[in-house]
């Protein structure tokens, strides 16, 4: 049998790694720069984004947050105030020391105007944000303070790869001041679920919530809360994080108020944030080997309508056609806004325009000719069915986009919770837990492993000891870990399994 022939090369199988980054090409999502590590973001990559950004921002509002905007530059003293923050930080750090460039003798132009202080290119901002936070804060009435910011961070990254890890990317960071510990501790939960709610709801991937072990946790923080799905390599990816910091960072940055006894005390804070990481979240858990497949929510266009007019003399009419077409699926609502629609009437041969958008991801194509007109009738592709297409009577398609296009959005979720619970394994057995994480062929880079369900006595040295190994880490302590056992590795007592994999 002839081996099948896909969009995509190299498929899945056959290099997962390479596989990801033609996904990414094909689908025109990004692309590298002249910057090292640095990219750019191309309409229908930053298309995404803007509607991960409106969902999220929307839940962030519906739970009494507000935005706001702060420094891209931070004092180096600052992020020295809190010492684990600084340690975890350090090495990634991209510095500013001069303030103009001049020419020298030769006409080269050199930095000069060397700062007093240098500033830190924002990696994260709980340092910046405490200090204007201290300002803010005066009184147990100020409280609670719910803040978010959408920006950019830089994190000098020495491999970088589209969307995963960049020198610079987007995201969201919230950032709160609580009274007590336990509406502190409360705000970091919540804000875990919602971020859990709009993986599976929006980006269609299962995720799983619990608990960073210490050396796993955010640079300062008390306790770090965690998102993980499992990508189409078996291998794991932190989706999101929420933080709660304790008076860490309170005390560091001076944010006290008087409470209603008049006594002062420090607030107690939280962080928590995502990134443009959750796009390539979405490219592993559900694309195949034609290209790119995009859970319709976050579409930036849930459907195409793509004219076939093989004789120049049908076209007016196929186009009316395909107006009349789109001005109907735009009056539907689909998960609370109209449905986002698009005629692709450029001059390409019909089969390159589909394949096209079968590469993009778009949910749904339809295409419309002269004889379809005639017959009443449209050809109708779902991405999440792979690049075929089959006939629809125009009337009922109109009718059921709506539900269409939710079978689809479930469809991609399931079939991502089926392949997670396919590739979870209750290990308790050492030389078993070994061989699932050790790949079989001679170049090792095929396809393996999964989740790995494991007892552990909560010593770091067995967690330092399966990273060096393995490349095997504790993704999460999960929320209901509490089946007492015997630790895998050392015969203790284990108060609960934790979730390993290998991860990105």
């Amino acid at each position: 049998m002839a081996k099948q022939r896909n969009a995509i090369n190299p498929t899945r199988e056959e290099d997962y790694p390479e596989w990801y980054q033609q996904v990414v090409k094909a689908a025109d999502l990004a692309e590298n720069t002249p910057v090292r590590g640095c990219m750019v973001i191309k309409p229908w990559g930053y298309g995404i984004w803007e509607n991960i950004r409106d969902a999220l921002d929307a839940m962030f509002k519906e739970t009494g947050h507000k935005n706001a905007y702060f420094p891209l530059f931070i004092p180096k003293s600052f992020l020295q105030r809190e010492a684990e923050h600084v340690d975890g930080f350090a090495k990634e750090c991209a510095v500013v020391t001069h303030s103009r460039l001049e020419a020298d003798e030769d006409g080269i132009l050199q930095p000069a105007g060397e700062l007093e202080e240098p500033l830190i290119v924002r990696p994260t901002s709980e340092t910046i944000i405490g200090e204007l936070f201290a300002r803010w804060v005066q009184s147990y009435r100020d409280l609670p303070l719910l803040i978010n910011q959408w920006a950019n961070v830089v994190r000098w990254e020495m491999r970088p790869r589209l969307f995963l890890r960049t020198a610079e990317f987007l995201w969201q960071e919230g950032h709160t001041v609580h009274a007590t510990a336990v509406e502190a501790i409360d705000e970091t939960n919540l804000m875990l679920k919602i971020y859990a709610k709009f993986a599976e709801e929006w980006l269609a991937m299962p995720v799983l919530c619990g608990e960073k072990t210490e050396a796993e946790r955010f640079p300062g923080a008390e306790s770090t809360l965690c998102i993980e799905a499992m990508m189409q390599d078996r291998k794991a990816l932190q989706a999101g994080t929420s933080h709660f910091l304790g008076q860490n960072f309170s005390k560091a940055c001076g944010i006290k108020f008087q409470g209603v006894s008049g006594k002062e005390e420090f607030g107690w804070t939280t962080s928590w944030g995502v990134s443009t990481r959750l796009i390539g979240g979405m490219i592993m858990a559900h694309s195949d080997d034609d290209g790119l497949i995009v859970p319709p929510r976050v579409a930036p266009t849930q459907i195409v309508i793509l004219p076939v007019t093989p004789k120049e003399e049908t076209r007016p009419q196929v186009l009316e056609a395909c107006r009349s077409i789109e001005e109907q699926l735009k009056s539907l609502n689909f998960s609370g806004s109209g449905i986002r629609v698009e005629i692709d009437d450029r001059d390409l041969r019909g089969g390159e325009k589909y394949w096209q958008w079968v590469k993009k991801g778009v949910p749904l194509t339809l295409e419309v000719g002269p004889r379809d007109l005639d017959n009443k009738t449209v050809f109708v592709g779902r991405r999440d069915r792979g690049a075929k297409r089959e006939g629809m009577n125009l009337n009922e398609l109109i009718e059921e986009v709506p539900s269409i296009l939710e079978d689809i959005q479930q469809t991609l979720f399931q079939r991502a919770l089926d392949f997670r619970e396919e590739n979870t394994k209750v290990i308790d057995d050492k030389d078993e837990f070994y061989k699932f994480f050790t790949p079989s062929g001679k170049n090792k880079s095929e396809i393996h492993g999964g989740f790995a369900l494991v007892h552990w006595d909560r010593d770091s040295k067995w967690e330092e000891q399966i990273k060096n190994e393995l490349k095997v880490t504790i993704r999460c302590i999960p929320e209901d870990s509490k089946e007492v056992g015997v630790c895998l590795f050392s015969g203790n007592p284990s108060p609960g399994r934790v979730v390993m994999a290998k991860s990105y």
